[in-house]
This record gives C-alpha cells, sequence and structure tokens, in this order.
C-alpha cells in the first residue's frame, strides 16, 4: 500500500460546501466541496512519470501493483486522503461567466514529503457539484496531450504543473470533438496531475463577484500562508499582501516570457486556466508553433477571434491579471499596490522575454537597437513559412565568416516561399553575424548558449497525435518513447532525429495535429 503522508490543508483551514456529493449546484460561502471519485469498471496504468513518482516516494513496484490503478483510476482512497472539487469562478474568453468550478477534477489530498508540497489530482474522475452538464470524465486522447506536455514543459524549463501517471478505464466516453454535431464514443482516460497548489486567479474571482468580502479575504490570506511562506513577516498585512501580488505577476511574466521563447501556445487563457504561482496549467487545446505565425492559435473555438493565439499571449496574461487585481481590490486599503504589481508584470516580462530572445540568437546582452533585428526576423520568418524550432536551434550552425542558408535548409516548407525570400534572408543573416561578431564570444561558447536556450525537440502536435492513435489502438509505447526523449529536449540525441523534423504535410491541416478544440 502506498505510504504518503497527507496534510490537507485546503480542507481543513478553509469554509467548505455544508452539502456533500456530486448533485449541480450553486455553492456560496464556500471554497470546495466534498466529493469521491467515480469508480471506473477497469483502471489500468499505461503510463508514468518516473521523476514525479521520485518527487512523490512512489517506487515502481508501488504503481505497478493493482492497488494503485485502483486508487488513481478513482476506485479506492487510502489513509489520508479527502477528496474534493474547488468552488471557482473565470473570465472565458473576455466574458466572466460566473461560478466554474473543478467540473471534472477532484483534488484527492496534499502530500508532503523532504519539505515540499504536492496536491495529487484526478482529471476525469466523475462529475462533481461543477460539472454543470457534464459527466466529469475525460477522454483518452486529452489525457495522453496533457500528460506529456505537462511533463515535456517541465523538463523545458517552464513553469508547470506535472503529471504522475496516466489510467485508461475499461470505459468508454462520448465526445463531439469539434462540436459540430458528431459525437462518438472514445475510450475514457484519468490523469493524476501535481501542483503544490492548483489554486486560479478564478478562485479569487468568485465570492469576489459575489461581494463576499471575508471569503476572499480569507482565501487570500490562507494562499500567502501556505503557497507563499517566505513572504511572512514582510511588514504590514497590507504590505504582504501588496508583495504577494506583484509576485504573481512577476511569476506570471517569466512563464509567458517562456511560452514565448519554447514557441508554446495555451490555446485557452481563460482566467480560471490561470495559476497563482504562475504554472502552466490546463492543458487542453495547446499547441507548438511550427512554421513562425504570431497570428496562429491551436483552438478552433477561438479560430475566428484569435485572442489566445501566439503574439498575443503576452498582453492576455496582463489583462487576466487585470481582471485578479480588480477582484483583489476589495482587500486592499488603496489600489496603488495593484497597479504596482501590474507594472511589475510589464517589467519583468520585457526583462525576461529580451534576456531569452538575446539568448535565442547567441548575444550576451541585449541591446535597444537589438529590437529591429528580431522585427525583422519575425517577419521574415513567417513570409518565407520557416519552422521556429528547427531555425533557432540551426542558426547556432551558421558560419559567421560566411553566413549563408545552408544549416537551415531543414527548416522552410515551401520552397517558393523560401526562394522568394532568399535574398532577405541573407541579408538578415549577415547582419546578424556582425552583430554577434561584435560582442567577441567563442563560437563554442556561442553555441552552448544558444543550444540552451532553443531546444532540439519539443512536443510537437503530429507526435503527439500519433503517441494518440497508437494507443487508442492498444499500443501505448508511443508515449513512454515521446516521453523519453522528451526529457532531453536541448541535447542531440542520436538515432531520434525523426522526433526533431519539422511538420509532415499530411498534418498541416489534420484534426489533432493542427486543428484542436476544448472537448475531453
Amino acid at each position: 500500500m502506498l505510504s504518503l503522508r497527507f496534510d490537507n490543508r485546503f480542507v481543513r483551514e478553509l469554509p467548505g460546501d455544508p452539502q456533500e456529493g456530486s448533485q449541480r449546484r450553486q455553492v456560496h460561502g464556500a471554497l470546495y466541496s466534498r466529493v469521491r471519485p467515480t469508480p471506473v469498471a477497469e483502471p489500468r496504468v499505461v503510463a508514468y512519470s518516473r521523476e514525479m513518482a521520485d518527487l512523490l516516494g512512489i517506487s515502481e513496484a508501488e504503481i505497478r501493483s493493482p492497488a494503485f490503478a485502483q486508487v488513481f483510476g478513482g476506485n479506492a482512497l487510502i489513509e489520508g486522503m479527502e477528496p474534493f472539487a474547488a468552488n471557482y469562478g473565470g473570465h472565458q474568453f473576455g466574458v466572466w461567466a460566473g461560478q466554474l468550478g473543478d467540473g471534472r477534477a477532484i483534488t484527492l489530498g496534499e502530500v508532503e514529503r523532504a519539505g515540499r508540497r504536492w496536491e495529487l489530482q484526478l482529471k476525469g474522475a466523475g462529475p462533481t457539484p461543477y460539472s454543470r452538464s457534464a459527466d466529469g470524465r475525460a477522454v483518452l486522447r486529452s489525457s495522453i496531450r496533457e500528460f506529456l506536455c505537462s511533463e515535456a514543459m517541465h523538463h523545458l524549463g517552464v513553469p508547470t504543473t506535472r503529471a504522475l501517471c496516466l489510467v485508461t478505464t475499461g470505459e468508454l466516453v462520448v465526445r463531439d470533438m469539434f462540436y459540430d454535431g458528431n459525437p462518438r464514443p472514445e475510450p475514457g482516460a484519468i490523469l493524476c496531475r501535481v501542483a503544490p497548489s492548483f489554486i486560479r486567479f478564478g478562485n479569487f474571482e468568485l465570492p469576489a463577484s459575489r461581494g463576499d468580502v471575508a471569503l476572499l479575504e480569507t482565501l487570500i490570506d490562507f494562499t500567502i500562508r501556505r503557497d507563499f511562506p517566505e513572504l511572512a513577516g514582510g511588514g504590514t498585512p497590507q504590505q504582504v499582501r501588496a508583495e504577494w501580488f506583484a509576485q504573481v505577476c512577476e511569476r506570471t511574466a517569466r512563464t509567458v516570457a517562456d511560452w514565448m521563447r519554447v514557441g508554446f501556445v495555451h490555446g485557452v487563457m481563460n482566467t480560471d486556466n490561470m495559476s497563482i504561482l504562475g504554472l502552466t496549467i490546463d492543458y487542453g487545446p495547446y499547441g507548438w508553433i511550427d512554421d513562425f505565425d504570431l497570428e496562429w492559435t491551436p483552438n478552433t473555438t477561438d479560430a475566428h477571434g484569435r485572442r489566445y493565439r501566439f503574439g498575443h499571449q503576452p498582453r492576455i496574461a496582463y489583462w487576466n491579471l487585470a481582471q485578479l487585481a480588480a477582484a483583489l481590490a476589495p482587500a486592499f486599503t488603496e489600489v496603488e499596490s495593484l497597479h504596482a504589481g501590474l507594472e511589475r508584470y510589464m517589467s519583468t516580462f520585457l526583462e525576461a522575454d529580451r534576456a531569452n530572445t538575446a539568448a535565442k540568437l547567441g548575444l550576451l546582452e541585449w541591446r535597444e537597437e537589438d529590437a529591429h533585428l528580431v522585427q525583422e526576423l519575425h517577419a521574415l520568418l513567417q513570409a518565407a513559412e520557416v519552422d521556429m524550432t528547427l531555425f533557432f536551434r540551426n542558426l547556432a550552425d551558421i558560419d559567421l565568416a560566411a553566413p549563408a542558408l545552408a544549416p537551415l535548409e531543414d527548416a522552410f516548407y515551401d520552397p517558393e516561399r523560401r526562394r522568394a525570400s532568399q535574398d532577405a534572408l541573407l541579408g538578415w543573416l549577415r547582419r546578424y553575424a556582425e552583430r554577434v561578431q561584435g560582442e567577441g564570444l567563442a563560437p563554442e561558447a556561442r553555441r552552448a548558449r544558444m543550444q540552451a536556450a532553443n531546444p532540439r525537440y519539443v512536443l510537437r502536435n503530429y507526435l503527439a497525435q500519433q503517441a494518440i492513435d497508437r494507443a487508442e489502438q492498444g499500443d501505448f509505447g508511443a508515449i513512454d518513447e515521446l516521453l523519453d526523449v522528451l526529457r532531453h529536449p536541448y541535447d542531440e540525441q542520436p538515432g531520434r532525429e525523426r522526433f526533431a523534423q519539422r511538420r509532415p504535410d499530411w498534418a498541416r491541416h489534420a484534426p489533432g495535429c493542427s486543428m484542436l478544440s476544448c472537448s475531453s
């Protein structure tokens, strides 16, 4: 049996819903509802993260035991678990949506180990009071995508929630993938995701929207005590709250800057999908940039407005923080400190983005004139349909003494657009080479700096879809194989070059590769 030490502060210190069970309802004056996972027919562990298991002190023998599948398939609880679903609201696509909550996620409890706290949460474990008209379940395809991406982002160095294991249920779930009137039964699955905290912006927005300032303040002070303990004793309660919000802004800025660095598009940056710890959370219709396009979004629901497109993510994060600030305002005696926090977001993002861009280009430091060089490059990459990951990784191989396009050939998707942009790209490479040579950095040092910032391997959409296709036929080996590649995204991995290739033509408009939805 698993030997996990639970210390469930969220349910111990915060007010809960007096009514138990999964009956759908509006919940007032409470931050969670107690609810148990709904058992499934045949839970089976088909993938797990050994790194996350090590952090929790779970052995491989324990993972392979029948009891593990029963617990993380939602069929059994172990001593110390106190399952609940959190109550929160949120702005969805810029519109206030009211109460939302954990509609298909159930937190099992908070584990303490080696001085760290981890919240274990099952996604797809059945209905909760917040499921609205849904069934609380998740399908295999979306669960694989979140499992892989959670761990891939961690290994890329991007702040993220983690994944412990993926369990199939032996049951079918009916989903209309593109909401186009074509529902079909799909294999069901449950993901155990892990984070120090799953508190979101929306947890604060809901009590504020209802005028429940006492509940809002209770949550603020709890979050600071549990999740930001370093702030204790940092001044008056108002000063501590101000610094806390500023740190939320700073963490958010650094995470979004990392998204831009690696070419990640979240796809659905609603305020209920924004972590108070600045983690990447809620992997739904996300995608990786193949051909560079600041206007691209993987979310078909957002195809018209493109609110959450790649290049707009930094501004959306600021907008979301502004909504959080508005929700927090009743708990602050003045709003100047909230404005200061938003300013910290802007300054932190600018600093982080410039540092990341300098590293991607192999520059020792950012100069103001570099902004024009980068803007020009972005326009050329988009016009020539150039793969973002391959371009920046292979840019390290350019001979600065005689710049040529040869090292970049694998990054082009369209031969005609390559020929049309050739002269402009060569001109840019010469200016770039001159800029780099002006710093006097040794070639190997420059190459190492660039390779540390530019991954060779990312979770390209088509790679994830190939793993899903195999898994839906009962072959789960591709999940482990892909995860193993993604454990070392910045390293050259001889024999695994196929995982670093640009998107194949068949995937350009394929479902699951270029077209995704919130359906899971």
